[in-house]
């Protein structure tokens, strides 16, 4: 049983959803009302120490000392606890709620009695103090602002003015962060009429202290003059505001760091609701919706959950935080879940699981809202579906509607609730509706399917019916992430495809992963329609033109749909998500070699990309390896597809034209071995063929030079690098002298990367030194390769991108090539600038990537390769390169491949004899110092 459905099951006297206008009543505090703020003890201490002063100052800084004390004093039981009990949000809320109402109350009487003491006061002279905002609906987190409205009958007195300037300097000396009005009442009206923000405020007035015959006046005035027949107007500013809002939050639920308060499915969006029922309603508590209809009692409590939870998450974010801060950070989230008591289990971390169930609230807090909002339309607030803004843009011509089906308020319902439940196939048969019309489904048939989920049984996921219409769904209509989005919140698909259930909201904690594993996986279909549509010819030509000569669509798609199931357990997720599918695509029907097709696809979904970025693919063995793995052209052409759909779905920017050109190069490196036959893959042919090319692009040599340059190389520079490259190594080394260091910069489009050009005469860990170079200019190395000519000089080629994951612009080259000139030089030394480089920056430290260290002999013929899986921190690569250097290892090439906080390095190394690593003792010793280099890297880090 996951934690929230224990912990949120609290006891009935904490399951009121809002406080009655009249304020806090003592038994829903988390504490007895006199623990928190002792009103009659901090007034007698109040007037023993003002008796005998007459100096405003001396007043004032006594009161203050007083109330900080009682502050003090509150706030520390309050926050105890609430460790005891840390999602009792409601109780806690109140409990600061009523702690600042003493603080403002007793402010106030020391204003008006010590400090101006005015004993007849005329008409003119009356004042209300109300509380306004979240104060006034009495929920206030640990820092929330205090929101205060002054009330006079006519214009600002006088005394007035004092009283209100005493109070808010008492208030300021107290730390707290006033928000505050001085209105008549006619102002109030007038300035609520033109500003819906202060209509909002004025909404959740609720009477502190003063003239209590001022307050109801007010509240009179208000009903009649501005609330009264203006529903309308307010609910389209409301939900006008609430789209801006999710705009500026960047419109996805499932934001990584999402904001609790401002978020989409946040708190705002639950207060959202409860104001426009207050306005339209009247109601005072959202439970009363359920006797006006609008709410079913079930949706009420996840209502009533939702709220509760998300309140709790806030206040423990203050707590933390010692401010108002409500962007649950990465750092926060960790710390949030081990307050509230998730724990780590089940190949699980406890932040995982705690966010896992923020997700599920915050899903179902867009459900009510759609709910609710529907309640409103069908109330004729607005005629139109534009209410909630799904219907813009222009209209398109419908088909015809299937019996059993009508447009209501411009979207798909249902006519006959029972005959519609008749036949439990309706259920998916509804999704396929409105993907066939194009018509979105009405919040009621959407409350009718979600009410009878329980009719999604064995029996119904084996009838052939479901599986047509299943398949249909994902292949027929040209769209299927609408269809699969909308079943997956409403609970269909986790019920229809059990497997699926698990992964519904599931956060992957770490930097790599923008969504959670189900919106990933629709992410990814999305994307293979996209390809089919031909939207993405320019960006993806290989994967388009694979779809364009045809595969087997059923079994992409599935294999697009399954090869994520298997996260979150103890196994490698490709492992049990081939298990999953060895279960999943009999029942979806599919014959045996389809299912055996997308099992493999399953299982090696991470091969393909891992061999573009984690290996060299320009050594032949990485081809032929790869090759001998995927066996035929069609299952290269399939796992290509799912490869590229897999990253795009990631997130955003995680897809480039670097990782485009190595998915390319070993899909056609492959596709050609794979139809000459693997023994046209030798290092001899690719020799020839590079040479052979170098002479083309420069015909311009002569004859003498050119022998000359094709002469100085071994074999694996011609094996390992482009043509291109090898044209400006050529030039930089032309007529270069010992003493000499030639470098070329050059943005590499194509790539998405600037490409680094070295020629130098050699010595013992130049690799170390360029990497070291790079680094202190902010050079995030994504590929690189030396080489050291016949002659005694070092070649070497580096592939950087900036801190954006971009090229560098052409302008900052010449300082690129300075800094890199300056530290080959000698002038600047790289491991002492590095001492001062940026640390990891706090929201970044819960990341927890552990070590790991692999020797393979295997995956090239001439070297061993040794890949470094650790945190990615500043300096790394040069730490590690040293560390090689300094053991009298030869690197070769180096591949880097980050995943968020992750990286692999990659180095095909040799030894100081040109012979692989063989002995285990080697490889251990050698092991021990890269770990020890880490740990170094990790402590300059702040890690």
């Amino acid at each position: 049983m996951t934690l929230h459905q224990d912990a949120l099951a609290l006891p009935a006297s904490d399951r009121n959803p809002r406080l009655p206008e009249t304020g806090t009543a003592p038994g829903e505090l988390i504490l007895p009302p006199e623990t928190i703020f002792d009103a009659e003890g901090v007034r007698a201490r109040l007037d023993a120490a003002l008796a005998d002063l007459s100096d405003p100052g001396q007043i004032r800084a006594a009161t203050v000392a007083e109330l900080s004390a009682a502050q003090k004093t509150g706030r520390a039981a309050i926050e105890a606890a609430f460790d005891e009990a840390p999602l009792y949000a409601r109780r806690v809320t109140r409990a600061y709620a009523h702690l600042t109402d003493g603080l403002v109350t007793e402010a106030i009487r020391v204003a008006t009695t010590f400090l101006h003491p005015n004993p007849t006061p005329t008409e003119a002279e009356r004042m209300a103090v109300m509380a306004v905002g979240g104060y006034g609906r009495g929920e206030m987190a640990p820092f929330s602002d205090v929101d205060l409205l002054f009330v006079m009958p006519y214009k600002m007195t006088g005394w007035a003015e004092s009283v209100v300037e005493s109070t808010l300097y008492i208030l300021w000396d107290l730390h707290l962060k006033v928000g505050h009005a001085s209105r008549s009442i006619p102002d109030c009206t007038r300035l609520a009429k033109g500003d819906f923000t202060i209509r909002t405020t004025l909404l959740e007035m609720r009477f502190l202290t003063g003239d209590a015959a001022l307050s109801q006046e007010l509240q009179e005035t208000l009903q009649k003059q501005l609330f009264k027949g203006t529903a309308s107007e307010f609910i389209e500013a409301k939900l006008e505001e609430r789209a801006a809002r999710h705009k500026r939050q960047g419109g996805q639920r499932y934001m990584v760091e999402p904001n609790v308060k401002e978020g989409k499915g946040g708190l705002r969006d639950l207060q959202t609701l409860y104001w426009i029922a207050k306005y339209e309603h009247g109601v005072t508590q959202v439970s009363e919706l359920v006797q006006l209809g609008v709410f079913r009692q079930e949706e009420f409590n996840a209502f009533d959950a939702a709220e509760r939870f998300l309140w709790a998450v806030r206040c423990h974010i203050h707590l933390l935080s010692g401010r108002a801060q409500d962007q649950l950070t990465f750092d926060l989230q960790v710390e949030v879940a081990a307050r509230i008591g998730y724990t780590d289990h089940g190949g699980r971390r406890a932040v995982e699981y705690f966010m896992q169930d923020y997700f599920r609230h915050a899903t179902r807090v867009g459900e009510l809202t759609r709910i609710f909002l529907t309640a409103m339309e069908a109330a004729h607030l607005k005629p139109e579906p534009m209410l909630i803004g799904l219907l813009k843009g222009r209209r398109m011509r419908r088909k015809k509607l299937k019996p059993g089906y009508v447009v209501k308020q411009g979207r798909l319902a249902v006519t006959d609730d029972k005959a519609f439940l008749a036949d439990k196939l309706n259920l998916l048969r509804l999704f396929e509706e409105g993907l066939r019309t194009g018509y979105l489904i009405h919040p009621d048939a959407m409350r009718l399917v979600t009410a009878n989920l329980k009719l999604i049984d064995d029996e119904m996921r084996a009838d052939p019916e479901a599986v047509r219409i299943f398949l249909d769904l994902l292949l027929k209509h040209g769209n299927p992430e609408r269809g699969l989005r909308r079943m997956n919140e409403l609970g269909v698909l986790g019920a229809f495809v059990p497997e699926f259930a698990p992964v519904v909201a599931m956060m992957q904690f770490n930097m790599y992963h923008s969504f959670t594993v189900d919106e990933h996986t629709i992410q990814v279909i999305s994307t293979l329609a996209q390809i089919e549509r031909e939207e993405l010819i320019e960006e993806l030509p290989v994967a388009s033109g694979i779809l364009k000569q045809g595969v087997n669509r059923k079994v992409l798609y599935l294999a697009c749909f399954i090869h994520d199931l298997g996260k979150g357990r103890d196994e490698d997720h490709s492992v049990v998500g081939a298990k999953i599918a060895r279960r999943i695509c009999p029942r979806l029907g599919l014959k045996p070699d389809e299912a055996e097709t997308v099992e493999w696809l399953v299982r090696h979904h991470l091969l393909m990309s891992d061999m573009a970025q984690k290996r060299d693919i320009g050594d032949i063995r990485t081809v032929r390896d790869f090759a001998k793995a995927v066996k035929t052209r069609s299952r290269l052409d399939l796992l290509t597809v799912l490869t590229v759909c897999d990253i795009r779905g990631v997130g955003p920017n995680v897809w480039n034209n670097w990782k485009a050109t190595l998915l390319r190069g070993l899909y056609r490196a492959t596709a050609a071995a794979l139809e000459t036959g693997l023994e046209d893959l030798n290092r001899e042919k690719r020799e020839g063929e590079a040479k052979r090319a170098l002479r083309e692009r420069l015909e311009d040599w002569d004859r003498k030079d050119l022998k000359a340059e094709t002469d100085r190389h071994y074999g694996p520079y011609w094996q390992g690098l482009d043509t291109d490259s090898q044209v400006v190594i050529a030039r930089l080394l032309r007529g270069i002298s010992d003493s000499e260091i030639r470098i070329d910069t050059a943005q590499d489009i194509d790539r998405d990367a600037t490409r680094v050009c070295f020629a130098l005469a050699d010595h013992p860990g130049i690799f170390s030194r360029l990497a070291g170079a790079l680094s202190l200019v902010g050079a995030n190395v994504v590929d690189a390769r030396t080489y050291t000519s016949k002659d005694g000089f070092a070649t070497a080629v580096f592939w950087v991108q900036d801190a954006e994951g971009h090229p560098y612009e052409a302008g900052r080259l010449p300082r690129l090539k300075g800094m890199i000139d300056k530290t080959l030089k000698g002038e600047v030394v790289a491991s002492h600038a590095l001492d001062k480089r940026d640390k990891i920056k706090k929201r970044e430290r819960p990341f927890n990537v552990p070590t790991n260290i692999t020797f393979d002999n295997e995956g090239s013929e001439i070297y061993t390769i040794i890949e470094v899986d650790t945190r990615d921190r500043p300096g790394l690569l040069y730490d590690l390169t040293k560390t090689l250097a300094a053991s009298n290892i030869y690197i070769a090439s180096a591949v880097i491949a980050t995943y968020g906080e992750q990286v692999i390095d990659t180095f095909y190394v040799k030894d100081m004899f040109g012979l692989k690593l063989h002995a285990k003792h080697r490889q251990d010793a050698l092991e021990k110092k890269l770990r020890e280099a880490i740990a170094r890297v990790a402590e300059r880090a702040g890690a």
